[in-house]
C-alpha cells in the first residue's frame, strides 16, 4: 500500500511537565495512539532500495553527543565475533567503528557489501544469526533493553522529541518539548527521496496495542515517568473518545 500524505489533522495534548515547571509538554495523540510498530526483518523494506535488508541503518547513527558515544562504546567492547559480523580482530578502537560526516558530526562507521551500504553493526543476512543490529543483540543477550545499548537515534526513532522556547505575553517563558511523528521530514530534505519509509506506511500499523504502550520503555526514557504517566491518561482518553477524524490515516479501519 502507498505511504500516506504527510499532513492530516492531528489530535494534540499539551501539559505540565511534572517534574520541572519550565517545561510543557505537546504530544501528537494521533501518533501516540497509532497502531504503528516496527516491522524490520517482517516486511520492511528499508529506506533505500539499495540495501533492503538494512531498514532504517544504510546510513549509520549519528550521535546525539559525547554522552551518547561513550556510552555506546561501553557496549561495543562487550560485542564478540559471534555477535558482530564485522568485529575487527584485537582490541576495537574507535577507529575501527566511528566515521565523520561532510559537516563534521560523528556517527557510526558504513560498510559496503555486495552493493549494500549499512550501518557496521548491521550484521546482514548471510550471518549465522540473519540481518540485524549487534548492539541489539547484545542487550537481549544480556536482558537489557535496547535502548541502553544502541545510539540514541536508533532507538528513538521513529518517535521525534522537539525542543522550542515559547514566550508567553506575559513576558514569562517556558520550553516546549514535542513527542511526535519522526516521518520523512525529520531526514531533512533528503527524506523525500527515500525508497520507503514506515512511520506513513500501512505496512507498519500493525500492532495491537497502541503505541504509547508498545514504546513506552523509549517514551519513559524520552519524557521521565512522571511524565510519561500523566500522557498515559491523555491517550487512553483519546483512545475511548476518538472518532474516525482522529485516527491515524495510516491505521487500519
Amino acid at each position: 500500500m502507498p505511504e500516506v500524505d504527510l499532513d492530516f489533522p492531528r489530535a494534540w495534548v499539551e501539559f505540565p511537565d511534572p517534574a520541572d515547571p519550565d517545561q510543557v509538554f505537546r504530544c501528537d495523540l494521533t501518533w501516540l495512539t497509532s497502531a504503528y510498530t516496527c516491522i524490520f526483518g517482517q516486511g520492511c523494506r528499508g529506506i533505500y532500495a539499495s540495501s533492503p535488508d538494512a531498514g532504517c541503518c544504510t546510513l549509520g547513527a549519528h550521535f546525539s553527543d559525547k554522552d551518547d558515544e561513550k556510552r555506546v562504546a561501553g557496549y561495543v567492547a562487550q560485542l564478540d565475533a559471534d555477535l558482530w559480523q564485522f568485529r575487527p580482530e584485537g582490541r576495537v578502537r574507535k577507529d575501527d567503528w566511528i566515521e565523520t560526516d561532510d559537516e563534521g558530526a560523528r556517527k557510526t562507521l558504513t560498510v559496503e557489501v555486495d552493493g549494500e551500504q549499512a550501518c557496521i553493526f548491521h550484521n546482514r543476512k548471510d550471518f549465522h544469526s540473519g540481518a540485524g543490529c549487534a548492539l541489539h543483540a547484545l542487550a537481549l543477550q544480556q536482558g537489557r533493553h535496547p535502548l541502553e545499548t544502541k545510539p540514541d537515534v536508533c532507538w528513538q526513532l521513529p518517535i521525534r522529541r522537539s525542543f522550542r522556547d515559547v514566550e508567553r505575553p506575559d513576558g514569562t517563558s517556558y520550553t516546549e518539548v514535542s513527542i511526535a511523528e519522526y516521518d520523512r521530514r525529520g531526514w531533512g530534505p533528503g527524506g523525500h527521496d527515500l525508497d520507503w519509509y514506515c512511520s506513513g506506511n500501512t505496512e507498519a500499523h500493525v500492532a495491537v496495542e497502541p503505541l504509547y504502550l508498545t514504546s513506552k520503555a523509549e517514551l519513559v526514557e524520552l519524557m521521565g515517568p512522571a511524565a510519561y504517566d500523566e500522557l498515559a491518561k491523555h491517550a487512553e482518553a483519546h483512545v475511548r473518545s476518538r472518532s474516525a477524524l482522529a485516527l491515524h490515516p495510516a491505521d487500519p479501519r
